[in-house]
């Protein structure tokens, strides 16, 4: 059988959400992921094919291409927010960001392939602050610069019920009545996952979305402590915030790096945080121009 649709990181947050349009749009769609357990939940969908996968080898990445039809795109949602300090970026955020797309745009010349929908993220820049945007700019670099058919996206922070950044906080704020916070005024503007994923879906319907780079945000501008805040709201916990200086934070984060359980903050997030995660003065409000979405607010999570 011959896909319309390879959605690699499907088994992700966005991906999760992207996989249930596209069957609702009628795509047929192979998913590779390495726990197939993990996606127990989307093999209920008739028109999503999980294949167990390892996207990071080329060889494997060539076998998936193959077998999409002549028509078929390939959507790339992989993206990761840790690593270990390198320059210009660690080796997980080479392998992720720049190795992936790189041997994905050789997969799909070596299979004649054109269509390529590329989640990038708000601030990638080959030049940035971050580890992280410095592998994103990049791996857009690469991307643009592949003859290919491809539309670029860059979100800010994206929510939804299912996500690792405000629910995060929630749990949090459950736990701990007094949250001590780096950075506490970080400017971010969330976008919904949902809308996110529309602007997939209408750019696969629409030949127009190609070559472009599209900046996705959602209505307002939050603070990190305006996000904390809110994340008390939907625990219905106290929520109180210490505000901490920049060296402070920065010996927390590094102590989240290298202690036990999952990082929670890193130095290259303090880093990335530098810079507003905002729409750019200049910039174009993708989802309500070019894709006609009255955009989702933070608020209706609370719902």
């Amino acid at each position: 059988m011959k896909y319309q649709i390879l959605l690699i990181g499907g088994n992700g947050f966005v991906g999760r959400v992207l996989a249930r349009k596209l069957q609702t749009a009628g795509y047929s769609v192979l998913l590779p992921t390495r726990h197939l357990a993990a996606a127990r939940d989307l093999r209920l969908l008739p028109n999503i094919h999980l294949q167990e996968a390892d996207v990071n080898q080329a060889q494997v990445i060539q076998a998936l291409c193959s077998q999409l039809t002549e028509q078929g795109a390939v959507i790339n949602l992989i993206g990761m927010l840790h690593d270990r300090p390198a320059q210009p970026y660690g080796k997980f955020f080479q392998q992720a960001h720049v190795d992936l797309p790189r041997n994905i745009i050789a997969a799909m010349k070596a299979n004649k392939l054109k269509r390529y929908l590329h989640m990038s993220a708000l601030g990638a820049d080959t030049n940035g602050p971050s580890m992280y945007q410095r592998s994103k700019g990049d791996g857009e670099k690469l991307v643009k610069e592949s003859h290919l058919d491809w539309t670029i996206f860059r979100p800010s922070v994206i929510f939804g019920a299912e996500d690792q950044f405000i629910n995060l906080f929630v749990k949090l704020t459950k736990i701990f009545p007094v949250i001590p916070l780096a950075h506490s005024t970080a400017l971010f503007q969330p976008v919904s996952v949902d809308d996110v994923a529309t602007a997939f879906i209408q750019s696969l319907q629409r030949p127009q979305t190609i070559h472009q780079v599209f900046d996705l945000v959602g209505p307002e501008i939050f603070s990190m402590a305006d996000l904390v805040r809110f994340a008390a709201r939907k625990a219905d916990a106290p929520g109180w915030i210490i505000p901490l200086p920049a060296a402070i934070g920065y010996l927390q984060a590094l102590a989240f790096e290298y202690g036990p359980g999952p990082i929670l903050m890193s130095r290259d997030n303090i880093a990335s945080m530098r810079l507003p995660n905002v729409l750019p003065s200049n910039g174009r409000d993708a989802l309500t121009l070019d894709f006609g979405l009255a955009r989702k607010r933070l608020e209706s999570m609370l719902t």
